[in-house]
């Protein structure tokens, strides 16, 4: 049997009350939330941040079906070791020879960022979910992205879509800011995206500011407005 996550559920905040709030707060934005329509993101299954974080890096720069492959490829070759259907641990991982590890399919730098998350989970840096669970999202940001290929933006994704935070803006996330442009900017649907469409860094977090408590919700949103754009333009044609 191969290694299975949970069913995908919703966040456990209230997200109805996000997007009235954020309607009354943003009209622009409220007009987004009402063409896009119901608020339907779900969070991955409640991994531990060492499993969160060992599919992430596995799936940098990959499409989907090749980064699902090299996962199951890597999980599975520890099934002799832990089990059938069970997720391997940290030690299990720095154990490991590096010919396994190249026998699933990860380059050399994943590898050692593989063994670099497994070495900090266990000495700590790297903390357990139910420890997580209690920390800021400033400091979860703080703790993770010491680990080797581990950066900010892996880490807001993780926030939002794994841990539920309600208040994350992922302001270097091309997506969002594509969805900030087409909302706030003057980019239409069928123009050609430019750098100097894309919105600043400062410019999001002002405006962003009316948003809390809830910018994962408006992020959310954002990602929603590039699919209308992308529906709009090729109708255009």
């Amino acid at each position: 049997m191969p290694y299975e996550r949970k069913s995908p559920r919703p966040p456990r905040y209230d997200h109805a009350q996000a997007i009235a709030d954020l309607s009354a707060a943003d009209p622009k934005l409220g007009k987004l939330i009402a063409r896009v329509g119901p608020f339907t993101m779900k969070l991955a299954s409640a991994q531990s941040p060492f499993e969160a974080l060992l599919e992430s890096i596995v799936y940098q720069q990959l499409h989907g079906k090749a980064a699902a492959t090299i996962h199951r490829r890597l999980i599975e070759g520890f099934y002799p070791l832990v089990g059938e259907g069970i997720h391997p641990s940290p030690q299990h991982l720095l154990d490991c020879p590096n010919e396994q590890l190249r026998a699933a399919g990860l380059s050399h730098n994943k590898a050692l960022a593989v063994r670099d998350l497994a070495a900090k989970t266990l000495d700590g840096t790297v903390p357990t979910l139910a420890h997580i669970r209690r920390m800021s999202d400033e400091a979860i940001i703080e703790h993770l992205t010491q680990v080797r290929g581990i950066g900010k933006w892996t880490v807001e994704m993780m926030l939002i879509f794994r841990l539920g935070r309600p208040n994350v803006l992922p302001v270097d996330d091309y997506g969002v800011r594509k969805g900030f442009a087409l909302t706030f900017g003057k980019l239409k649907p069928t123009d050609k995206v430019t750098p100097g469409d894309l919105p600043k860094p400062d410019e999001m977090r002002k405006r962003a500011k009316r948003w809390q408590p809830w910018c994962s919700v408006a992020t959310w949103y954002l990602y929603r407005a590039c699919d209308l754009a992308t529906e709009e333009a090729k109708l255009a044609k």
